[in-house]
């Protein structure tokens, strides 16, 4: 084993070499690549154990934080910068959260090769410490770049890195929630398995396609996948995903397009907070569009206990993770911006079936983890040694396209009244046509399934323009109540269904 001190030293002539030395391919790596060969190799796998890639070298691995950040890819020698292609690509080094490298294939003309691993296309401080080198070295992720603002400039739009996770943003936005390839024993006793995307293609774009395409190859102790996403991005990025599963074991508890994101407070839990900021969190609610073409939205919570809530459906029109506190005012964080942070809309490209949206609430006290997981769970499972195709499209945007002509909800406050004896709760509908009548027009549907509400009050919100529902909980000696309400004019609605589970 060589150090990285010993690989410099090898590496001198690079000080004479052009500063834009760019990636290169590993010798006798080509081979023909198209989708079935994909799919062919994951069920090729699936028949096998599981056998994980090795980890990089310990020194890698023990990084600290501060140290990890000391080394950073050097965008000037991204894949194809010295290329009329509308894409460029930059890599991650491994290390720290990400101790096993993927590999990463260019495809062309049917043809794909591997590339090689190249210390020398990172930067890095000289506090960076010497660490080994050796044959399991490789990148721990890929970037996407597009000229999206300037033609000059290109800007990231897109990351995969880390099991089999990734996220996206539209222009000028910044990074928030993150998806995954799949989520397997989530919030389950037996300890929730992270498959790997092992190995990723990309397809050479040509000049002037606005589309980049990505392949991942996804491997795990219970199952293997094939992944293909086309991504389009733009002020809305958008990933029309195709993915075919083959379990090496029955998967009865088996997440398809899952999001995972953070949600710390706001005003529906702001109480024991001790924070300067009005509210932290990357998405501040769940939305569906039911098979029977309600939308329903669900306020997040950070709860004091594990909490799971599961939305029965059958063939969902789609669902995501929305961030709608839009206005800096609503955060007041000049650093972390979470209000450009993007939402995330799942739209199925076929008939799911029978099953539910399954949201899992994680308790937190720090804004740095992801404490919320969303994903569709088929009623049935996963059997094993049965291939299993399902497609479906992401939209990562300030809001996903309204597939209802409703008022939306756009806030939703929780806490004591005047003399705290009481519990009320306010929900704001953002202002819409459907809300123009005087609110004495409108019939108020508030609901619970133990306890019990008030009616509640009906007024227009001179701030918003919208309406604003508020009644009172009155749980008695129960520790939980599970809340609807929705306002309709002439029995039909004009708001989505607003639902949220109250725990005293």
């Amino acid at each position: 084993m060589i150090t990285r001190r010993d690989t410099l030293a090898g590496l001198a002539a690079l000080a004479a070499a052009p500063a834009g030395a760019l990636p290169v391919f590993r010798d006798g790596t080509a081979h023909a690549f198209d989708r079935a060969w994909l799919e062919a190799e994951a069920q090729r796998l699936s028949q096998a154990p599981h056998m994980p890639l090795p980890d990089v070298p310990e020194g890698w691995r023990n990084l600290t934080y501060d140290e990890y950040r000391m080394m950073w890819f050097n965008p000037q020698r991204g894949l194809w910068m010295d290329e009329d292609r509308p894409f460029k690509v930059d890599f991650f080094h491994p290390g720290l959260y990400f101790p096993r490298p993927v590999e990463v294939n260019v495809v062309e003309g049917g043809e794909a090769q591997t590339l090689e691993f190249d210390l020398s296309l990172f930067d890095m401080t000289d506090q960076f410490p010497d660490l080994p080198l050796d044959e399991t070295m490789g990148y721990s992720g890929l970037r996407l770049r597009a000229a999206l603002e300037r033609p000059d400039i290109f800007t990231e739009f897109a990351v995969f890195q880390g099991a089999s996770y990734f996220r996206a943003i539209g222009t000028g936005m910044n990074y928030g929630l993150s998806a995954r390839g799949l989520a397997i024993n989530t919030a389950t006793e037996e300890g929730e398995e992270f498959p790997e995307f092992t190995r990723f293609w990309l397809e050479a774009p040509q000049p002037g396609e606005s589309m980049q395409v990505v392949h991942a190859l996804l491997d795990g102790e219970s199952c293997t996948g094939a992944f293909t996403f086309h991504i389009t991005p733009g002020a809305v990025t958008r990933m029309e995903v195709e993915a075919t599963l083959y379990p090496r074991l029955d998967l009865p508890h088996v997440g398809l397009a899952p999001l995972t994101s953070m949600f710390l407070y706001d005003q529906t839990n702001r109480a024991g907070h001790d924070d300067f900021r009005p509210a932290v969190h990357d998405s501040d609610g769940l939305l569906i569009h039911n098979g029977a073409g309600e939308l329903l939205f669900r306020p997040l919570k950070n709860p004091a206990n594990l909490e799971v809530s599961s939305f029965v459906d059958e063939n969902p029109r789609g669902f995501g993770l929305m961030q709608r506190a839009r206005d800096l005012a609503d955060f007041e964080d000049f650093e972390a911006h979470y209000e450009d942070r993007p939402a995330l809309w799942i739209t199925p490209g076929e008939g799911w079936g029978q099953g539910s949206v399954q949201l899992v609430e994680i308790p937190s006290e720090l804004e740095i983890y992801d404490n919320i997981v969303a994903y569709w769970r088929p009623r049935e499972g996963l059997s094993a040694d049965t291939e299993h195709r399902f497609t479906y499209d992401m939209e990562w945007s300030h809001e996903p396209p309204r597939p209802r002509d409703v008022a939306p909800v756009l806030n939703t406050a929780i806490g004591g009244n005047w003399d705290r004896s009481r519990t009320l709760v306010a929900i704001d509908f953002a202002d819409h046509p459907a809300l123009a009548d005087d609110p004495g027009r409108y019939t108020k549907i508030v609901r619970t399934n133990r306890g019990e509400v008030t009616e509640g009050v009906l007024e227009r919100n001179p701030r918003t323009g919208g309406l604003r529902l508020t009644f009172a909980v009155e749980p008695g000696d129960y520790p939980s109540m599970e809340l609807r309400a929705q306002l309709l004019q002439n029995d039909a609605p004009v708001t989505e269904v607003w639902l949220y589970r109250w725990s005293a």
